[in-house]
């Protein structure tokens, strides 16, 4: 099976180049985070909408679930795997030389794959990085994962990763990232941009508290969304994707809730409405350590 071997997806959805690859991902694409909670039949569905809307780039990890989330994801694409870029996470206290090895077995497995297309240390844990990026390697050497990155990597890990593997091995740092949480914008996006590395944003609406129409906040959301005949979820998607080296995961459960998200794809937020959105939910000044749920 080529990894270049990906069909066409759907028209909708906007793409980009992943990172250094050379690999279309959507800009919005499907997060699985407490996906296997609710109902298994809707969540199924919604995935699979989603890659036929074109959201091609599918975000999972060996921890959502105690491997649930893997399973799940693995039954929505069965039949369409060519059309997914798939990524999941092995947790830090599994990514020794051996241990990163034996996890992305269990994940290749649940996900009935023979390969992903990105691997992640999920948060940096007791073991040496050395350690697990020899096994990335090992693994990319191998074909069962096609490139690798990490997630919640503030700046100072960013550069001490680029030393250990050399100049182009990062393809990503999957990071909290939503409008009342900006702190990546001041170094980690720029430092991933100079090096061609992907941002992911997870939880790109916050974590059960998006902006209340009420709010000063909310209010600016709503009249940019009413321009464009939006939501104020599509606008918050449109803003966070602005730059050219982001993308975002949010999760949906339910087919109504991926069409909603892929229709962010196709706003363009004028810089009068990006000055509007920024001076509304300030990213603040820079602060000590990397925000990370």
């Amino acid at each position: 099976m080529q990894p270049d071997a990906m069909r066409s997806a759907p028209a909708g959805v906007r793409k980009r180049r992943f990172g250094p690859l050379q690999r279309e991902v959507s800009i919005i694409g499907q997060g699985t985070w407490y996906l296997e909670n609710g109902d298994r039949a809707s969540a199924i569905a919604a995935l699979r909408s989603g890659v036929e809307l074109g959201m091609n780039h599918i975000d999972t990890a060996e921890m959502y679930g105690s491997g649930a989330a893997e399973e799940l994801v693995g039954e929505a694409i069965a039949g369409r795997r060519e059309d997914v870029f798939l990524v999941s996470k092995v947790l830090p206290q599994n990514a020794s030389l051996r241990g990163t090895k034996i996890a992305c077995e269990r994940s290749l497995a649940r996900l009935r794959t023979d390969r992903l297309d990105c691997y992640l240390l999920h948060w940096r844990g007791p073991h040496p990085l050395e350690d697990t990026i020899a096994a990335f390697e090992a693994l990319r050497q191998e074909g069962k994962i096609l490139s690798w990155g990490v997630s919640n990597f503030d700046v100072s890990d960013l550069e001490e990763v680029r030393r250990i593997a050399g100049g182009s091995s990062i393809a990503c740092d999957q990071v909290l990232y939503h409008l009342q949480e900006r702190a990546i914008e001041h170094a980690v996006t720029p430092w991933c941009e100079q090096h061609a590395v992907a941002v992911t944003a997870y939880s790109p609406f916050g974590h059960d508290d998006f902006p209340d129409a009420r709010t000063p906040g909310g209010r600016v959301l709503a009249d940019i969304a009413k321009a464009h005949g939006a939501t104020t979820r599509q606008i918050a998607l449109a803003f966070l994707t602005r730059q050219s080296s982001v993308f975002v995961i949010p999760k949906a459960s339910t087919v109504a809730h991926v069409e909603e998200n892929a229709g962010a794809s196709a706003i363009n937020l004028a810089q009068a409405e990006i000055a509007l959105i920024d001076a509304a939910f300030p990213r603040g000044r820079p602060r000590r350590g990397l925000p990370m749920l």
